[in-house]
């Protein structure tokens, strides 16, 4: 890729809030590589709600595939305002077919990414996806695609997401509102994962995590997740000793990210949450059971992973069919232990 190129520079976004986080390090790799250029962010709408505010993004183009681009119509439309930018390059961080289609449809000259789904044709710099590359942990993933296309890689890659000032302000507010003092120690509960439910740990066993941890670091507890994970917190509301705000359902994702970054620690589910709190500095424990821990760990040092071995993990499946062996192995006192590990050893290394 040219020093020369014109201007702007479109990415395309990944469709999932904790893959779009691990973009961030290939991001900013462009960003140096092009410090001169317009880079515009395609994406779709709660994806482009996490860039808001980011310092590598100069603009934020939706994709409402559910709305206003919605079937080949709306394609086209998305097509027709990408190509009124002019735009000479490309890079498709999304895998999908629909994303070379719609850099082909409007005109983009270079359209570069990894040869999936069947696309390669549809590319004009095709980058494989051996066996070797689809193993790579997936923040590595983009940072190779990223190098194959001749940009440098940072020096030291990590991710970033960014939070304004004032809404780190409104969400104190808020908190205070609730009954959680300025200044007062957070411990974070995420126990939804969207890719199902075999990926859950157990409420009850959240919940004496939680107490265990509180009780210990006199923390207030947040309870947060989606809408349809509402349920799941009430669960673990109702079974903790010390009441918790519960704020399941009723983040939007820029107050979502004010709250992490709020939070002095985090326990979670494999998750998007888990991810924004590793790009924001938030030392967390993550419970792995059916998914790699190989390509999809947090993607930082402020960070232990609880798992146990077992002869079918990782499967990868939503839903359980051997009594979720891998779940059931893991322990609230190995969580708690975890945590107590991490803030040990950030301890140590501050002094």
């Amino acid at each position: 890729m040219k020093k020369g190129l014109p201007k702007p520079l479109l990415v395309r976004a990944v469709n999932w809030l904790g893959d779009a986080v691990l973009t961030t390090p290939a991001l900013g790799a462009v960003r140096a590589a092009f410090p001169g250029s317009r880079i515009l962010l395609a994406a779709k709408p709660l994806v482009a709600e996490l860039f808001r505010h980011h310092p590598d993004i100069d603009e934020i183009l939706v994709y409402e595939k559910e709305g206003k681009h919605a079937g080949a119509a709306g394609m086209l439309r998305m097509a027709a305002e990408l190509r009124r930018r002019d735009i000479t390059t490309a890079i498709l961080f999304q895998n999908a077919f629909d994303a070379a289609l719609l850099a082909f449809l409007a005109g983009i000259p270079d359209r570069a990414g990894y040869a999936t789904d069947g696309r390669r044709m549809l590319l004009s710099r095709a980058v494989p996806a051996t066996e070797e590359v689809l193993r790579m942990h997936h923040a590595e993933y983009y940072l190779h695609l990223v190098s194959e296309l001749g940009i440098p890689r940072p020096a030291n890659p990590a991710m970033r997401l960014q939070v304004s000032g004032e809404e780190r302000d409104a969400m104190v507010a808020r908190l205070s509102s609730l009954g959680v003092p300025k200044g007062s120690r957070i411990l974070g509960i995420n126990p939804g994962a969207t890719y199902g439910s075999a990926k859950r740990w157990f409420p009850d066993r959240f919940a004496a995590a939680a107490d265990a941890l509180s009780e210990e670091w006199d923390a207030s507890v947040l309870l947060m997740g989606s809408s349809p994970e509402m349920p799941l917190s009430a669960e673990i509301e109702a079974a903790m000793r010390r009441r918790p705000v519960n704020l399941a359902g009723k983040t939007t994702v820029r107050e979502l990210m004010a709250l992490l970054s709020l939070c002095g620690f985090l326990v979670t589910n494999d998750s998007g949450p888990m991810h924004i709190a590793a790009a924001l500095g938030t030392p967390l424990v993550a419970i792995f059971g059916p998914t790699d821990w190989r390509t999809t760990s947090p993607w930082t040092r402020t960070a232990k992973i609880v798992r146990v071995d077992m002869d079918c993990s990782p499967c990868m499946r939503r839903e359980c069919d051997r009594g979720h062996e891998c779940m059931l192995g893991i322990t609230a006192d190995m969580v708690v232990d975890a945590a107590r590990g991490l803030m040990a050893e950030s301890s140590r290394e501050a002094t």
